[in-house]
């Protein structure tokens, strides 16, 4: 008899979680649930799921921050829970690794196939002959690591937001080199995005207010252009 493949619940709302855990144990799935975003870090180490079902909106460490903490060290498949239908919410869970997103309420059949489809999904992929490369920048003190959204800053892990990171990581990955307004914000959000080049500048703000000046390394403002992440000669 095959193993029954298992799926790690995470929901503050009990009676959500067990209503979903009636509908896949109905499938023949073994289910755990767990309440709080701690308790489903511990729980993905014990209990090794095969697929994660993560509501967003946990007391303590939120959906986001799961996410993120268990794409650091495995792919197992996670589709999001949540009440959040913007559009923003959607694009930022799968930025950080998610395999799906569902907004609340939900079809119960609907849920059910979008386990099945990513499940069948991961099962049916090629294997993987090599780990995939680390896409990260490195400089003293200091890694920005955009597989798993990290930022490292003398040995401590530093928050910040994706787009926060995704600026960072482009200015570091071409040291001393002048970029304009314009061309960050093109590069960064898009051509469709609608907003002005003072957003830039917001982000540059609140990146020196984690970052600060290094000895190194800096980012560097250009009046009247732009900015460069300037590398020092020691």
């Amino acid at each position: 008899m095959a193993e029954k493949q298992k799926i790690l619940i995470v929901d503050d709302d009990n009676n959500i979680a067990e209503l979903i855990s009636l509908y896949l144990t109905k499938e023949c799935y073994d289910v755990m649930i767990v309440n709080d975003g701690e308790a489903a870090v511990v729980a993905h180490k014990s209990y090794q799921p095969d697929m994660i079902l993560l509501d967003l909106m946990l007391p303590g460490m939120d959906g986001y921050q799961v996410c993120r903490e268990i794409r650091a060290k495995s792919d197992t498949p996670i589709i999001m829970l949540s009440a959040k239908g913007e559009v923003f919410d959607k694009v930022l869970g799968l930025e950080l690794g998610a395999d799906d997103y569902m907004e609340k309420p939900f079809d119960s059949k609907e849920l059910v196939a979008r386990v099945k489809a990513v499940l069948r999904r991961i099962t049916n992929a090629p294997a993987k002959m090599t780990k995939a490369p680390v896409d990260e920048v490195t400089y003293p003190d200091l890694v920005i690591n955009r597989t798993d959204y990290s930022v490292v800053f003398h040995g401590e892990r530093v928050e910040m937001p994706p787009k926060e990171l995704e600026l960072l990581y482009f200015l570091a990955s071409t040291p001393n080199h002048v970029f304009t307004r314009e061309q960050l914000l093109e590069q960064i959000w898009g051509y469709e995005y609608v907003g002005d080049t003072r957003t830039v500048d917001v982000h540059i703000k609140r990146i020196r207010e984690k970052l600060g000046d290094h000895e190194n390394w800096s980012i560097s403002t250009i009046w009247g252009i732009g900015y460069k992440f300037e590398v020092r000669s020691v």
